[in-house]
């Protein structure tokens, strides 16, 4: 299926939910196993429909992504230009962690746990014996958009079209027009430790205030400050990123964490902003949330189309390969149809730069 601007994306930019369930796993390396992965990843939308009907009203929707082994494997395609493994940062002991994933659903319903739960177990399922589990967590909304810092989470996510432009890809990568990149990490928080800092202080740490979410004027806020290290311009423009992060944890066990999800266009902006709060902008002047926060896991996935994850299933038949350079048929990209217009974004690199602006009125680098 197509739109009348390009192949339809999965539910990507789709509301905020109060439930939310991700699901990180990794395929077993026989190719009957890879099989059961991609025909699970041709049937998804009839699966979220099936599970879904029950209950309209909750809004169910899955979206799909592949990491980047597991797209060699599962599809035959090029890569696309921005997919590689999640690039590790290590600096003065903060670390960015690099852990595996070869396929992330990413379920949400706006109240109901129960049908992210059912989709979730439906999934795994389909899955039996053909993965392991990387990581599962359920996420919750806390209060008014909170996370567990008990800081507002998200206010400056964009919206509508603001949303498409900034996580779905456009003219820059005809080929995969409709898709979109992905970085999810798992941050543990020490509460004690940062219940203990004067509110004031965690105001500027955050960048913003924490009882009415105001942002804290240029002249109080420092250049550390959470929101400025992840303000990124290129050309003298603001570029974004959607986030849907969620709160989690469990009591008993003391864990007490946030789930980011930050899709984007282009993976380059996403890993920046990492740079940025692990290394700082310029190096030394990290985020200082990090003193209190630890990531445990990161990983970079390809959301494909709609249209491109529906024809999973034929992509390992045989005569898969010599077909797969027809890769229009495969995005539902028709024929004389032009992919979304573009913003100028940052070309995707596989040498380890960014090449994107930096911090707000630094020079790029």
């Amino acid at each position: 299926m197509t739109t009348d601007s390009g192949p339809e994306p999965q539910a990507v930019v789709s509301p905020l939910t109060k439930a939310a369930i991700f699901l990180v796993v990794v395929i077993n390396p026989d190719e009957a196993s890879a099989d059961v992965a991609r025909n699970l990843c041709a049937d998804m939308s009839a699966l979220v429909r099936a599970v879904g009907f029950r209950d309209l009203t909750g809004r169910l929707t899955c979206v799909t992504s592949v990491g980047a082994a597991a797209w060699d494997r599962l599809t035959g395609l090029p890569r696309p230009a921005g997919l590689h493994a999640f690039r590790e940062i290590r600096a003065d002991g903060r670390h960015a962690v690099s852990t595996p994933g070869d396929l992330l659903f990413h379920i949400r319903a706006t109240t109901r746990m129960d049908l992210c739960f059912e989709l979730a177990t439906q999934i795994m399922r389909r899955l039996s014996g053909a993965v392991t589990t990387a990581d599962e967590v359920h996420g919750f909304s806390y209060f008014d958009e909170r996370d567990l810092l008990g800081f507002v989470d998200g206010t400056e996510n964009p919206t509508g079209p603001a949303a498409e432009r900034a996580a779905i890809i456009g003219a820059e990568e005809p080929d995969y027009a409709g898709g979109s990149y992905v970085i999810v990490q798992k941050y543990l928080h020490d509460l004690d430790a940062w219940n203990a800092v004067p509110v004031e202080e965690q105001e500027k740490i955050i960048g913003r205030t924490k009882l009415d979410d105001i942002e804290l004027a240029d002249d109080v806020k420092p250049t550390s400050a959470h929101n400025a290290l992840n303000t990124i311009e290129v050309q003298g423009e603001e570029i974004k990123i959607l986030r849907d992060n969620m709160p989690f944890g469990s009591v008993a066990a003391g864990e007490f964490g946030t789930y980011f999800i930050g899709y984007s266009r282009s993976p380059a902006i996403t890993e920046q902003m990492l740079q940025n709060m692990f290394v700082g902008s310029p190096p030394g002047n990290y985020d200082r949330i990090l003193d209190f926060s630890r990531a445990v896991t990161g990983t970079l996935f390809f959301v494909p189309s709609q249209s491109l994850l529906d024809s999973f299933g034929d992509l390992g038949a045989p005569g898969a390969e010599s077909a797969s350079t027809d890769l229009s048929a495969r995005t539902g990209l028709a024929a004389g149809t032009s992919p979304p217009a573009s913003t100028d974004l940052p070309a995707n690199t596989n040498d380890g730069s960014l090449n994107v602006g930096s911090l707000r009125g630094d020079t790029p680098r």
